[in-house]
């Protein structure tokens, strides 16, 4: 069987300090697949991961790449940024099998606004809507279409802008669970993610001034140990039916008194550099299993590993 992973930062090298991340996911799932006896093909457009078979790529002919390398592959698999997932995807699908979530679903997952919605009406906790802030209360701003934290800030006063969106902020556990979403969901762990947030002061505004920090992701532990591991794994599960994702799902979770949904990633995340180092079963292999066959009921964890996206800059910055 031939295999194609096509991860963006990699393939196209337009935002360079996306890289490391881009390649630390795209690494693991090749040698992963690689280990399990298959052909892997991945989009370059210089690094180099030193498992599977480059393909010379750049940020111009990325999609044109992905749609000629697929035609000679069995399946394959597309990392990107989730506003361009659903092309990406659909090219995809146009000339082979798709492993991961539909071009659909991943439209969904990508307004992260429309998908809070949806959540909401199928009665999945996630953080209300600001139309306006209001004295005392602190508000997390994003872009309706937007990668990670970018551009996500922790704020005191906003103003509705085109394109973005303010919400009310949870003080809790930052979290994610990674799972297998299919004909039956397959969670793999519950990871802390390790939030960082920088300071700052915005300008005088009419209303005095208001205080700004930004958000930055920084790595983090898998697996993490919590009581409530079932009842977060549940929401995870419920998130990615009601969006009927496929694949290798990321769902981000604070949680308080309960756990609030605050982004679906529909896509392999950073988190699964972590995992394939805890994880016995090979990821590839439950990839393909859920796509071509069956899932386990459950998969076998050994240890944990704890890694910063600091690291992943020194591991990957030009391999």
């Amino acid at each position: 069987m031939k295999i194609l992973i096509a991860e963006f930062a990699v393939g196209t090298e337009i935002e360079k300090s996306l890289i490391p991340e881009g390649a630390a996911m795209l690494k693991t799932l090749v040698e992963s697949f690689v280990r399990l006896g298959y052909e892997v093909y991945y989009p370059s457009a210089g690094t180099k991961i030193c498992a599977g078979m480059r393909v010379e790529s750049t940020a111009e002919n990325f999609r044109q790449v992905i749609g000629r390398e697929a035609k000679s592959c069995d399946a394959g698999l597309i990392i990107a940024p989730d506003s361009m997932l659903p092309e990406l995807n659909e090219v995809l699908e146009e000339n082979t099998v798709n492993l991961g979530c539909s071009p659909r679903s991943a439209a969904c997952c990508a307004d992260k606004l429309l998908c809070a919605e949806i959540l909401k009406k199928a009665g999945i906790k996630t953080p209300e809507i600001a139309k306006e802030p209001e004295k005392g209360k602190r508000y997390i701003t994003k872009p309706r279409f937007g990668c990670g934290a970018e551009a996500t800030y922790l704020v005191t006063e906003f103003e509705n802008k085109e394109g973005f969106f303010a919400s009310e902020y949870i003080e809790g556990e930052h979290l994610s669970v990674s799972l297998i979403a299919g004909k039956k969901s397959l969670p793999l762990t519950v990871n802390r993610q390790f939030i960082e947030f920088g300071k700052k002061e915005a300008e005088s505004g009419e209303k005095g001034k208001a205080e700004v920090s930004g958000i930055k992701y920084n790595g983090s532990l898998t697996p993490y140990q919590t009581e409530r591991r079932e009842e977060i794994y549940e929401t995870a599960i419920s998130t990615a039916e009601c969006l009927n994702c496929f694949g290798y799902v990321g769902v981000d979770i604070i949680l308080t008194d309960f756990p609030y949904v605050v982004d679906v990633n529909p896509r392999p995340t950073a988190s699964l550099f972590g995992i394939s180092r805890v994880m016995r079963e090979e990821i590839g292999d439950l990839i393909l299993k859920n796509r071509f066959g069956e899932l386990p009921d459950h998969v076998n964890i050994e240890g944990e590993f704890c890694f910063s996206k600091d690291a992943l800059g020194e591991l990957f910055g030009r391999t």
